[in-house]
Order: C-alpha cells, then sequence, then structure tokens
C-alpha cells in the first residue's frame, strides 16, 4: 500500500481532564470534508506520552468509526519498548487502523542496528502497514538513510514520516528507498520543498486547522501545478510559524480553540501558551483570513 496525500496529525481534545469524544467526532466529520486523505491519531500531536492505553484504544476506535472507510487511518503505536510496540500495533490492527505510525524509540538511543531489528520485529508482528517516524529533536536519534533503505526491504515497511529537517537526508532516503517507498514531510514548513525531491505527502499539524488548504497544497503538487502550490505555502507559511512559537500543540490547540474546533487544554508537562504567543496565533490566523470566534 503506497500513502500519499494529506494526513493530519490530529490534535486530541480534552475536556475537564477526559478525552472531550463530541468534539473528536466533529473533527473526524471535518476532515472528511476537507480532502484530508488520513487521520493520524494519538501521536505527538495528539499527546501520546499523556494517554494511557485505555484511551488510546478508545480514540483509535473512535476514529476508524467516524472515518467510516472513508478515510486512511494511520494509528500511532510507537514506544521506546519493541514489545509495547509490537503489541500496540497488533491492537491497532485489531481495532481496525489501516497501518501503524511506528517512531523511533526515545531515550534509549539504539544504534542504527538497533534501530532496524526493532522496526524488523515490529513489523513481524503484525499484518499492518508501518510507517517509520523520524523525530530525532524529540527522539534523540537519527534514522539514517541507509537504515531506512535496508527496513524499505521488509515487506510491510511502506514509508516514513521524515521529520529531521534535512532535506540532504530526505533527498538520500528517496534516492535509496525507490519510488514504491512513501516519504512523508514530518514538517509544515518543509511539505513543498519535501515534495520537490520526492516526498508524496505530509503528516501535518496545520491541517488540524488548514485541512483544505493542506490537502489542496499537496494535491496541487501532485498534479504538476507547482505555481498553485508554491502560492498556497507561501500564504500557510506565516501560519505554520506561529503554531510551532512552543512546544507543540500548544500553540496549534490554542489556535483551534480560537476557530471553536475544541478546547486549547493540554496535559502536563505541557501548559497553554503564554499571552505573548496566544496574541501572535491570534493575529496569524486573522492575517490568514480565518474567523475568531469570541
Amino acid at each position: 500500500m503506497r500513502f500519499k496525500g494529506s494526513f493530519v496529525a490530529l490534535a486530541t481534545p480534552f475536556r475537564h481532564g477526559a478525552v472531550d469524544e463530541p468534539a473528536l467526532r466533529k473533527l473526524v466529520k471535518m476532515h472528511l470534508r476537507s480532502g484530508t486523505s488520513g487521520i493520524v491519531p494519538c501521536a505527538t500531536t495528539g499527546e501520546a506520552p499523556c494517554l494511557d492505553h485505555e484511551e488510546w484504544a478508545r480514540i483509535l476506535s473512535l476514529v476508524v468509526e467516524e472515518a467510516g472507510g472513508k478515510l486512511k487511518v494511520i494509528a500511532y503505536t510507537g514506544t521506546n519498548d519493541t514489545r509495547k510496540t509490537a503489541v500496540r500495533t497488533e491492537h491497532a490492527e485489531a481495532l481496525g487502523a489501516d497501518a501503524a505510525l511506528v517512531v523511533t524509540p526515545y531515550y534509549n538511543k539504539p544504534t542504527q542496528e538497533g534501530l532496524y531489528e526493532h522496526f524488523k520485529a515490529v513489523a513481524g508482528a503484525s499484518r499492518l502497514p508501518i510507517i517509520l517516524y523520524n523525530v530525532p529533536s524529540r527522539t534523540g536519534v537519527n534514522l539514517e538513510p541507509r537504515t531506512a533503505a535496508r527496513l524499505s526491504g521488509i515487506a510491510n515497511i511502506a514509508g516514513i514520516k521524515e521529520a529531521s529537517g534535512n532535506l540532504d537526508q530526505v533527498s538520500q532516503i528517496v534516492r535509496l528507498c525507490g519510488p514504491k517507498f512513501s516519504v512523508l514531510s514530518g514538517d509544515d514548513s518543509l511539505t513543498l520543498p519535501m515534495m520537490a525531491v520526492g516526498a508524496c505527502g505530509v503528516i501535518s499539524v496545520a491541517a488540524n486547522i488548514l485541512p483544505g488548504d493542506t490537502a489542496r497544497l499537496v494535491a496541487s503538487f501532485l498534479a504538476g501545478d507547482t505555481v498553485r502550490a508554491r502560492k498556497l505555502h507561501l500564504k500557510m507559511f506565516p501560519l505554520i510559524k506561529a503554531l510551532f512559537m512552543e512546544t507543540s500543540p500548544g500553540p496549534l490547540k490554542t489556535a483551534m480553540e480560537m476557530l471553536g474546533l475544541c478546547s486549547a487544554e493540554v496535559r502536563l508537562p505541557l501548559v497553554r501558551p503564554g499571552e505573548a504567543v496566544r496574541k501572535a496565533v491570534a493575529e496569524a490566523l486573522k492575517g490568514y483570513g480565518l474567523r475568531i470566534k469570541g
């Protein structure tokens, strides 16, 4: 299975400490209307480290139910324990996910051989397509292109969410892994540059509030309309930068609350952004032409 298009790294809405299920359902419905290719629940943007297993399973089940087979659902299943990751990936398959997003193990700092064996073991535990997730700024370890190329030879390892921020590394992955391997941007501001060197889409934070334009940017580039894609990129760029002024998803959830999509509530150790960030996010939303509610 090849993955291409705009996939949203879905924020998890909370209210008074609990998952806000009505808001979660509304968010999925919004993406059904907006051209989004698929949903990635319970990942970094979804505050995965602060969800217990029951919450993770409930959120995934609700997303699968609301998506109704019309959107691909890529379950985030990665931990820094290979056995736990394998078990969670099996569970995601049982709950109806279409694929699994598996992050490089954080804190442990495995070698490249350790990374290879980790992903090989997880892929062998399930029939789900596996999308590798490389985000060294958060995990402390970089999945190198030659290791990604080795892993691309495993039948159900289908692609990578590449968030190293290194375009040379993206070029190497595309060159070494070949056209059947899906390279997806993990940085909204680099989606267009990454597609210029061979990526085929994005797993996007910004798509939580700009689902239509994110989908149009990717679709335009894939259709060969680079002029339209560049216009969308340049229009989105200031708002994207505002969404990452502090650790995500704090600014994003602030924007979502301003747009009436869900509460800005985050779980500790994250906290709501301060007034300076809130003001910058509000100005970026207004500059984009979005209407702030309340």
